[in-house]
């Protein structure tokens, strides 16, 4: 943002939204909220969904050696929630042989397994499941800046020119927590917390930048598995989150998923009504100028509007590769008011046992519509020769280029 008169050395404030879904986080879809006539804030917005998958139970029966056949052995209560992993594949260990007095039945149990990294996976009546989520999240456009003329006291002033890029870097740590009301039905609570570092660097000059960290979201919802037999799975999720200094959220989501063998296939929707606390949602620093005067630069992806929807898409499988490992993989087309996102998701999943599972994962945008847009440019503050605006005024345009948004993380999952 370098200049044709002196300004400051600022630093940053806000980047937003995801999921992400994630869980889920979803960088693209907000950022900072302000009024026009005030500073931007300074907090983000992510998104998270939770999950559930198990294995389906069953017993089989055989011919003994005198070719008798044997009874048929089906549970009492038999779990269409489960997909089958056979066990006895694995060692004859897994087979067991009951004798009575009257006959002799060789039988194979299979193992039942919940796959906590599941899409669909949510805790049982009683049942309680985590998602410790780190994450380290990086987005950064470049833009060209057009400056425009400035009206002040009659006199018109043309401020910065040039090219820039913006770039964050972004730390989060996110507890997901929930509650089986009953088999079907659960109830969902998640913090963040992030650490985040904005720049504005230009091609002429020093950068503008800043640090900021806090807790900056908190939410709850509630989740309801309204089918599950052994073809066909689909939850309904409804749940409110708070971004600090920016946003209340409403969120929507719709999942249903086709068991193959032992994959589950399946389609998600989103959608989120935003109520912005400005007037206005973008990309800000602010802090002291040379002189040590409060300033602000902002750059709005959209002004005069209160409030926002975001709506998003997708398709994915989930895959039990062994007994341990499992693979996810997910693709989504979204629209997120002033831009469209496509992206993809990769997941690895290591569950050694019942109740403890790691899953490390990849995001990635591969196409953004941001890429030629041009948004205004906002400042606020004191040159060296002492002009000073009070309040953001727009004072150039600034075409974006060469989106990017990529996350990378791991989730510690326990159900208990």
């Amino acid at each position: 943002m370098k200049k044709q008169m002196s300004l400051f050395i600022w630093a940053a404030a806000l980047f937003g939204m995801n999921p992400v879904f994630a869980a889920t986080n979803i960088g693209p879809r907000a950022a900072s909220s302000v009024d026009l006539t005030n500073g931007p804030a300074t907090r983000t917005r992510t998104n998270v969904n939770y999950k559930k998958y198990e294995t389906r139970t069953s017993s089989k029966t055989y011919d003994v050696r005198d070719g008798r056949n044997l009874y048929y052995t089906e549970p009492a209560k038999r779990s269409t929630l489960y997909k089958e992993y056979d066990a006895g594949r694995t060692g004859a260990a897994a087979k067991t042989s009951v004798r009575t007095t009257r006959t002799e039945t060789a039988r194979r149990e299979l193992k039942r397994k919940y796959y906590l990294a599941h899409p669909f996976f949510q805790p049982l009546k009683g049942k309680f499941g985590s998602v410790t989520d780190l994450s380290y999240t990086m987005n950064s456009y470049d833009f060209s800046n057009k400056p425009i003329a400035v009206d002040i006291d009659g006199t018109q002033y043309s401020f910065f020119g040039g090219d820039g890029k913006w770039d964050m870097k972004q730390f989060a740590i996110k507890e997901d927590f929930s509650y089986g009301i009953t088999d079907t039905i659960a109830v969902l609570g998640m913090l963040k917390y992030d650490s985040s570092d904005y720049k504005f660097k230009w091609d002429v000059g020093a950068d503008d930048k800043m640090d900021d960290n806090g807790l900056n979201l908190f939410g709850i919802g509630a989740q309801w598995r309204f089918m599950d037999n052994e073809k066909w799975i689909a939850t309904l999720s409804g749940y409110f989150q708070h971004q600090k200094d920016i946003s209340n959220n409403y969120i929507l989501d719709l999942k249903g998923g086709y068991k193959i063998s032992s994959s589950t296939i399946y389609g998600v929707a989103r959608g989120w009504y935003v109520d912005f606390d400005g007037n206005t949602y973008g990309n800000g620093v602010e802090g002291n100028d040379v002189n040590g005067n409060a300033g602000q630069l902002y750059l709005a992806y959209k002004t005069n509007t209160s409030d926002a929807f975001y709506i998003e898409g997708g398709v994915g499988v989930f895959s039990v590769l062994d007994e341990d490992w499992t693979l996810n993989l997910e693709a989504v087309l979204g629209h997120y008011d002033w831009h469209q996102q496509a992206s993809i998701k990769g997941a690895i999943g290591w569950q050694p046992n019942e109740w403890f599972a790691l899953n490390l994962y990849a995001k990635t945008a591969f196409y953004d519509s941001a890429n030629d847009k041009t948004l205004d440019l906002y400042w606020k503050g004191t040159t060296d020769n002492g002009i000073r605006l009070d309040y953001l005024t727009k004072i150039g345009d600034a075409k974006l280029d060469n989106y990017s948004e990529t996350t990378v993380g791991v989730q510690a999952i326990f159900y208990f």
